[in-house]
């Protein structure tokens, strides 16, 4: 009977052990999935996005070619929906969903809001599918941010990785 018990705690002893492993796991995905919600003047703004990680890369202009389409994210392209019309940059954008990307270059990028939500990276991008383009700075800072962020503020969106970081005005 002694030996039955110590089989059955050691059994459950392994099975916690498995559990913690997988939920660790599941934790150290390379481009976990972020949100970013926020309200700008009555419109309630969601990004969803996946954050990859610099692990010691160059990104911009190696990981992230300088003047070509970059899907804005990892995996899936990011995704930027407003439950109303807003200006962007000074520019109409209908309430609705959109895929996000970004031509980055110095000085000035192009941000891109795209009518297919949904697709994959940049591959299926079609440029005669823009809703919009608008052109934001691209400034360099002394921080370095790990992973690739974004952040609804009263005032507009800022975006972060690297040394990199954009702000897009909406109103």
């Amino acid at each position: 009977m002694k030996n039955s018990m110590v089989a059955k705690f050691g059994l459950l002893t392994l099975m916690f052990a498995m559990v913690a492993m997988l939920s660790i796991a599941q934790d150290e995905k390379p481009s976990p999935a972020r949100t970013a919600e926020g309200e700008i003047n009555g419109a309630k703004i969601t990004i969803n996005y996946s954050s990859p990680a610099v692990k010691g890369r160059v990104i911009w202009g190696d990981l992230v070619p300088i003047g070509q389409v970059w899907r804005a994210g990892a995996n899936d392209a990011t995704t930027f929906e407003t439950s109303k019309d807003i200006k962007v940059q000074g520019q109409t954008l209908p309430a609705g969903k959109y895929s996000i990307f970004l031509i980055p270059n110095e000085g000035e990028s192009i941000l891109i809001f795209n009518k297919v939500a949904k697709q994959w990276g940049a591959y299926s991008y079609d440029e005669k599918q823009d809703a919009l383009r608008v052109k934001v700075p691209s400034n360099l800072g002394s921080n370095m941010e790990e992973r690739l962020v974004y952040e609804v503020k009263p005032d507009g969106v800022e975006m972060k990785w690297e040394y990199y970081y954009t702000f897009v005005k909406i109103e």
